[in-house]
């Protein structure tokens, strides 16, 4: 219970310091411009409504017309011929993304008011103007800037011939564009180009929503026009969104009971198109000044037009469809980034391409306008969910990773991830809903989990010291390194670990015995494990048994660990150097040393019985160091390891002996011969193992006149290398008799 209690003390740190970064200024930017990001990524390209169609001033216009790629520089009575063109195809509303605060030239200007007031449905964008004033306090020093937005309109002659006139601007490069203003707070809430152009397009349903609005606030409707027709007549647009967004903001209530008065009302029942514009036109109003774009793909997903096809594509009077039906839709002008790409008329937005194409603004525009038409914006989730995962989500992988096995913690880290970036992706697709993903996925979720190592290394730590002191009855001081965890269950006599056992063996004992004194033979093997016992302690191993002329040394570990493994490798390249080092100094009393390493799960306690007990390792992985130590008689090896002891250390330079049934065993072990170390390798020794691999294989696959061609070959080169002498034997033993069909090329071997 106290354990469980600090591990969720530490998720909660964890969740607070998530919701910290959160809140930031640096976290917010993060989640918006990577966050986002990603999801878009994920998501890919999302079909956009067939109702928006943008006609772009591109470089295929340019060049077929001749123009200058500078847009300001058109004809504006080629623009005049484009607007008088589209309003013969009836499309519900043209929004023009050009700027158009200068008077031109007397006749086109007037040419293009006229189609502008004969299709009766355009939309100009306003230019926003921001000027920096600069302020001074009451000693005249300057103290900062003031900035002013100041709308500048169409001349007047077109803002009058237009139904509408919205500014819509957006932050340049190299600031991500992921929102955009539906109201412009810095400019007297005027209504942005897309809501402007969405309420117009509505008007299709301004009866219904004039019987919506009676029902709940006759006050209001009087204030609006009485229908449709003379919202276009008298150009009521803005004062018809004006009027709404006042009683919006007065009455928070009011979005949601009209809602409700929709679903349960007979307004547009019979039309299930007017509901579903009646519904965004309502959460139009209901929603913060900023929404974020949900961007449809990369520059041209949403169906685009140039400018050139429209102007040269021929009325057809005979009823049959035109080229480009553009009836009831929503057509937005504007410059394509394609016509001038050096100079970023683009915007930078998650579907920027490699190439440096970027989406052009009067495309965003239209995925603006087509986020409203669908009611599906990007909807981060309110702050209050917001912060509930990323505490609820710090405080359950903390808690898992601490409670876990550093193993099963990475699996838990992986696993989540993967599971809430599923979901994550799946809410943004289906319903554009977007769960914060950076700070719980790339902070919180690597904090918790380095926390948990670092929490296991210090608890693991604390639990080697609590051994060493226990141990330290039965073995001397600083002897052992790692043994099993939960100290306190010491007392039950037998403790299961993870051990590394390196079993030694000294060559020619028996005859040395017999040609020295006893006390002669006790100093001088005193002196013997003095040079083999150092580089095991100097590895972090324990010397647990000494009999006769045999040393068995441990690595013992709680679980499975590389490192230990390594150490013991370490300390038996060591031993062997060091016994030849001490041979040296005697050519009467050479003590060649043969040493077999194995790695399994053994038990460590005490051995005994009555009133004597031995503190020693108990396991078939002792019994078979012991057999693999004895291997080397027969392959002339001096190390033997298995493939459970190599099993994630590259360090080593060895070579693959094959599989062996040992003395007294049922079950194969793959063998190995340890060479040196990696840096240590020369090129014979590579040559020599290379050969001799390849006549191993030939062994298995009872090629043997190919295996006896390699074996000899190696054995030219070294006479005496052990394993192809061996090799060589046993191959001319099979070619003499053939193995039974079901041969595995295991050896066996049958005496110790």
């Amino acid at each position: 219970m106290r354990r469980l209690l600090k591990v969720t003390a530490a998720g909660m740190v964890v969740g607070t310091l998530g919701v910290i970064i959160t809140i930031t200024p640096f976290g917010k930017e993060l989640e918006e411009n990577a966050g986002l990001h990603l999801l878009f990524k994920m998501r890919g390209v999302r079909r956009a409504p067939p109702d928006v169609i943008v006609i772009t001033l591109d470089k295929s216009s340019a060049d077929h017309f001749n123009l200058p790629t500078a847009p300001r520089k058109w004809p504006r009575a080629l623009h005049a011929d484009l607007i008088s063109k589209l309003a013969d195809k009836k499309p519900a509303v043209i929004a023009l993304d050009l700027i158009f605060s200068d008077p031109g030239l007397p006749g086109p200007d007037s040419a293009l008011a006229e189609a502008f007031r004969k299709a009766g449905n355009v939309v100009l964008v306003e230019w926003l103007k921001t000027d920096e004033i600069p302020v001074h306090d009451q000693r005249g020093d300057r103290t900062g800037t003031l900035k002013i937005e100041k709308i500048i309109p169409p001349i007047d002659s077109f803002a009058y011939s237009a139904l509408a006139t919205a500014p819509f601007t957006l932050p340049k490069v190299p600031v991500k564009v992921n929102s955009y203003w539906t109201f412009k707070t810095g400019a007297g809430d005027t209504p942005s180009l897309p809501v402007v152009v969405f309420q117009a397009y509505a008007n299709s349903v301004y009866k219904e929503l004039i019987k919506l609005l009676q029902g709940y606030n006759p006050e209001l409707t009087a204030k609006l026009p009485t229908s449709r027709e003379k919202v276009i007549a008298e150009k009521k647009i803005k004062e018809v969104i004006q009027a709404l967004k006042d009683h919006f903001e007065r009455d928070p209530l009011m979005p949601q009971t009209l809602l409700k008065g929709l679903r349960e009302s007979q307004v547009a029942t019979d039309n299930a198109d007017k509901n579903e514009i009646l519904v965004s036109l309502i959460r139009m109003y209901q929603d913060p000044p900023v929404r974020y774009l949900n961007f449809y793909g990369p520059p041209g997903t949403i169906q685009t037009i140039p400018y050139y096809q429209i102007l040269e594509e021929q009325i057809d009077t005979s009823g049959a469809a035109d080229r480009h039906d553009l009836s009831g839709k929503v057509v937005f002008i504007g410059l394509s980034e394609q016509l001038r790409p050096e100079e970023k008329d683009g915007f930078y937005t998650a579907f920027s391409q490699p190439n440096g194409l970027d989406i052009s603004g009067v495309e965003i525009a239209a995925s603006a306008f087509a986020n409203l038409l669908e009611d599906m914006p990007v909807e981060p989730l309110d702050y209050g969910m917001h912060f509930v995962i990323i505490v609820f989500g710090g405080v359950l992988i903390t808690i898992l990773c601490l409670l876990s096995p550093a193993v099963v913690a990475a699996g838990w880290a992986v696993g989540l991830s993967l599971a809430y970036l599923t979901f994550a992706h799946f809410q943004f697709k289906h319903a554009a809903v977007w769960y914060p993903l950076i700070i719980p996925l790339f902070f919180q979720m690597p904090f918790a989990f380095f926390a948990s190592v670092m929490w296991k290394y210090f608890q693991a730590n604390r639990e080697r010291n609590n051994i060493r002191t226990a141990f330290g009855y039965y073995l001397p001081d600083n002897v052992v390194n790692q043994l099993a965890k939960n100290i306190s269950g010491f007392a039950s006599n037998r403790r299961v670990v993870y051990g590394t056992c390196l079993m030694t063996d000294a060559q020619k004992y028996t005859a040395l015995s017999e040609s020295m004194d006893p006390d002669e033979l006790s100093s001088f093997m005193n002196q013997y494990y003095e040079v083999i016992f150092e580089p095991v302690k100097k590895n972090s191993g324990i010397v647990s048994d000494v009999i006769g002329d045999s040393m068995l040394a441990l690595w013992a570990t709680a679980h499975p660990d590389a490192a230990a493994r390594n150490l013991a490798c370490c300390a038996a390249l060591e031993i062997v150097q060091a016994v030849e080092q001490f041979n040296q100094s005697s050519e009467a009393r050479q003590l060649p040393i043969r040493i077999g390493i194995h790695s399994g799960y053994i038990s460590l306690g005490n051995v005994g019985a009555m009133d004597h007990y031995e503190y020693r390792a108990v396991g078939d992985i002792v019994n078979t160091a012991s057999r693999m130590e004895g291997l080397n008689k027969y392959l002339g090896t001096q190390i033997l390891v298995s493939d459970e002891v190599l099993d994630q250390l590259d360090g080593f330079f060895n070579r693959r002996l094959g599989k062996f049934v040992l003395a007294g065993k049922s079950k194969p072990v793959e063998i190995y011969e340890l060479i040196c170390k990696v840096e240590a390798t020369s090129e014979k020794q590579n040559k020599l193992c290379s050969l001799f691999a390849r006549g191993v294989d030939a062994y298995r696959r009872q090629s043997w006149g190919e295996a006896m061609e390699f074996f000899s070959h190696v054995l030219e080169m070294d006479d005496t290398d052990g394993p192809s002498r061996f090799y060589r034997t046993l191959t001319e033993k099979h070619r003499a008799e053939t193995p039974e069909t079901d041969w595995d090329g295991i050896v066996y071997i049958n005496k110790k």
